[in-house]
Formats: C-alpha cells, sequence, structure tokens
C-alpha cells in the first residue's frame, strides 16, 4: 500500500494552517478542546464518512460470513464443497500473506502481521482525510482498510486467516480466499483506476496541438456582445 508522500509533509509541518499550535496562556480546557480539534482534523476529513462506513460494512460482512462458516455450517469438518464446475468451498487457515507467502507458524509472528495491517489501515485512514478528494477514491480506501482489518482479526483470534473460495478451471486451482481479499483487490483496482482516468484526462493538456502555422498558439476571435 503507497501512502500519498505530501501526507507525510502535512502531519510534520507544525505551522500548517490545518493543525493550529497550542497557544501560551490557554487554559486547561481551551488547551483540551484545542487537541481534540487538532485530532478530530487529521482522522476526519469530507470523505472519511463514505470511506470508513465502507471499511465497517466490509468489516462486518466479512468477520460474519467467516463464523457463520466455522461455527453454523461448520465447514472445517464437512471437507471441500463444489459449488459451481470452477468454484469450491473449502476452509484453509493461511498463516502467511498473498498465495502463502512469509508464512510463520507462531503466534507472535501472527500478532505481528495484524499489527502491520493495524498501522497500514490508520495510515490510509489518515490519507482518507487529509488528501481523498473524490468519492472512487473513499470507497476504495474503505474497501482495503476493511478486508485488511478483517484478516487481522483473524489472525488475533484463529492464529492465522480464514480463507474458504477456491476457484479452478482446467485443473489449475487459484489461491483460496475471503471476502475481505475480495474487497481488498476491488480497493487496489478502484485506485489504480482512479489513477489512469486522471492520466488520460491530462495528457490532453499537455500535448495539445498549436492553432497556427507558426506554432504558437493564439486565442481565437471574439464575438463581439
Amino acid at each position: 500500500m503507497v501512502v500519498e508522500p505530501s501526507l507525510a509533509l502535512n502531519l510534520g509541518n507544525s505551522r500548517n494552517s490545518d493543525f493550529p499550535v497550542v497557544a501560551k496562556g490557554m487554559t486547561q480546557a481551551e488547551k483540551q478542546l484545542q487537541r481534540a480539534g487538532l485530532l478530530s482534523r487529521l482522522f476526519w476529513g469530507p470523505f472519511s464518512r463514505l470511506g470508513l462506513w465502507t471499511a465497517l460494512i466490509v468489516f462486518a460482512l466479512d468477520q460474519s460470513h467467516k463464523w457463520w462458516m466455522l461455527l453454523i455450517y461448520k465447514i472445517e469438518a464437512k471437507g471441500r464443497l463444489a459449488l459451481t464446475p470452477f468454484l469450491d468451498v473449502v476452509y484453509v487457515l493461511n498463516k502467511g500473506i498473498s498465495y502463502s507467502m512469509l508464512k510463520g507458524d507462531t503466534a507472535n509472528w501472527q500478532y505481528a502481521l495484524a499489527a502491520f495491517a493495524v498501522v497500514a489501515s490508520l495510515a490510509l485512514a489518515i490519507w482518507l482525510a487529509r488528501a481523498v478528494d473524490n468519492s472512487l477514491i473513499a470507497t476504495s480506501v474503505g474497501l482495503i482498510i476493511g478486508g485488511a482489518l478483517g484478516n487481522a482479526l483473524d489472525r488475533v483470534t484463529l492464529g492465522g486467516v480464514a480463507d474458504f473460495f477456491s476457484l479452478h478451471a482446467f485443473g489449475y486451482y487459484w489461491y483460496v480466499f475471503n471476502i475481505a481479499d475480495v474487497a481488498i483487490v476491488a480497493g487496489v483496482i478502484g485506485l489504480l483506476y482512479d489513477s489512469l482516468r486522471d492520466m488520460r484526462t491530462e495528457s490532453p493538456k499537455k500535448g495539445a496541438a498549436p492553432n497556427n502555422a507558426d506554432g504558437q498558439h493564439r486565442p481565437g476571435p471574439t464575438t463581439p456582445a
């Protein structure tokens, strides 16, 4: 996950008008209100509501599905179940990250991966509040945060990430995934799409052709009022 570089600059600039400095001579209550305002501006922006609600919905759906599969459906005892010719449901406890990379069996390793996910989600939440300026990015960031926190909770409670969905075709099996993984991938695709969209809108401006034979841009004729 890449955090906007300007975020770190804004956070480190104590003279930024968005982060007022606590003045001398203020009462204790005024100082507390000032600090509360600073924190609210740090973690809350115009698109924070959309992004965080998206994260909450993803987190709730992911955790509800996982515990339903484990406690009510009891997928672990039933084994692999074919839903379609290309999709099976099976229980796999992933103790690594994607494709089971960085796999570790110790509880401390799972806690470390969970802590990393929480820190990354916090950084994304700050970026959401400070730099996000449209609903597509806000929704995409929310999808990533919700998915990351859902998998992080698995690592603490289960000792790994609970995965259930297995795609396969022509004898090739894709890695087993869950709802949180789907949300994270969708969020990344949304961020990439937004970046490509910005590149397409900027390129015509940079490559505009001159409107005169001498290669110079001149304003067109004006219409009299």
